[in-house]
């Protein structure tokens, strides 16, 4: 039983901070040396972002260090983003949230138990035979395996469409420090959710044919979250970039050469919107062009990299101003913590 995308919708907290705004708010509110300075500055003021949302309330709440009121910070962001992707998907499915037979949410910037399934499913509305799975710990190439979770759930039981919802709220986990890594982390990283209504049958703007993944745990400590102090704080290599091309380039390669199809085929490409090092790692070694990327470079530009649900903006964006043809294959490609990399195989239906 295949899955068809039956609608995609994006939501972002309303607070939406300027490169120079971030720039003024770091060097007036925290001490910053020289070289942390230049970063910084170079960064923000001369870097391709030209924006990002936060779920805060005040750029004010940055200075927040205490876990307890982060925690809380993160929760109540996250219901609100994650139910506002969700009502619009639903919206442009044409479902209510009583149709829902599955609900699949993935994040990883906090932690909550119960999951954020059991907030949606309050906020939404859901009903109690509802089958609700979290997917925690994945980063931010999680959005993938939670929508192959949800097309599983649905080849068990597609009597009733399923949803599923990435959401990440990484200004959760701001940490100031020295580091370039944490200088690029409070750079480039933003807040946001997408949500997606998989069936098995009926009308779609796409059908899913296929996933793939691989797991290296031998670079786990270049890209993960440590907790520092109570608080999560990112932990990213400057060999990201590099390691994330070459693995998902393999996870291209598990995805396509089992199905007979090459790199050629593929019309439509939806990468992981992490930053321009990783999108120019990826086009140079799978040779794209900067066509191909140009969708999920418009994600970093207006929005940073939000973790996961930023590979699905990038399909969204395909899906709009794109409008692939009947019969046109597309690819997403994701990778995150771990060091882990996803792939998927679509195939348009030339629906808008």
């Amino acid at each position: 039983m295949s899955a068809h995308l039956r609608a995609l919708a994006t939501a972002l907290p309303p607070l939406r901070v300027t490169p120079e705004e971030a720039y003024a708010f770091f060097s007036s509110r925290f001490a910053l040396a020289p070289s942390e300075d230049a970063l910084y500055r170079r960064l923000l003021l001369d870097g391709p972002v030209r924006g990002r949302h936060l779920g805060m309330d005040s750029v004010e709440e940055a200075t927040e260090t205490d876990p307890d009121r982060l925690h809380a910070r993160f929760l109540l962001h996250a219901r609100r983003t994650a139910a506002a992707a969700a009502r619009r998907a639903l919206s442009a499915a044409d479902l209510s949230p009583g149709d829902l037979g599955a609900v699949v949410v993935n994040t990883c910037t906090g932690y909550a138990c119960p999951g954020l399934s059991s907030y949606l499913a309050e906020d939404l509305g859901l009903p109690r035979g509802v089958r609700a799975t979290d997917i925690a710990g994945m980063g931010c190439g999680a959005a993938l395996p939670n929508l192959e979770c949800a097309a599983g759930l649905l080849a068990l039981d597609g009597a009733r469409p399923a949803l599923s919802v990435a959401v990440e709220i990484c200004s959760a986990t701001l940490f100031m420090g020295p580091d370039p890594g944490l200088i690029v982390s409070n750079c480039i990283f933003g807040d946001g959710a997408a949500a997606a209504v998989l069936a098995a049958e009926g009308p779609a703007a796409a059908r899913f044919q296929g996933f793939a993944s691989v797991l290296a745990p031998e670079y786990r400590e270049a890209l993960r979250y440590r907790q520092e102090g109570g608080r999560l704080r990112n932990h990213l290599s400057i060999r990201v970039p590099a390691i994330g091309a070459r693995l998902g380039a393999e996870a291209l390669d598990r995805l396509l050469a089992p199905r007979g199809r090459k790199r050629s085929d593929i019309r439509w490409w939806a990468v992981h919107a992490g930053g321009t090092a990783v999108l120019d790692e990826v086009g140079g070694r799978l040779g794209l062009t900067a066509a191909d990327l140009r969708f999920s470079r418009a994600v970093f530009r207006d929005c940073g990299n939000m973790s996961s649900p930023s590979v699905l903006f990038g399909l969204e964006n395909i899906l709009r101003d794109g409008r692939p043809a009947a019969g046109d294959l597309g690819v997403l490609l994701a990778f995150g913590a771990g060091f882990s990399a996803y792939a998927a195989l679509v195939e348009f239906t030339g629906a808008s």
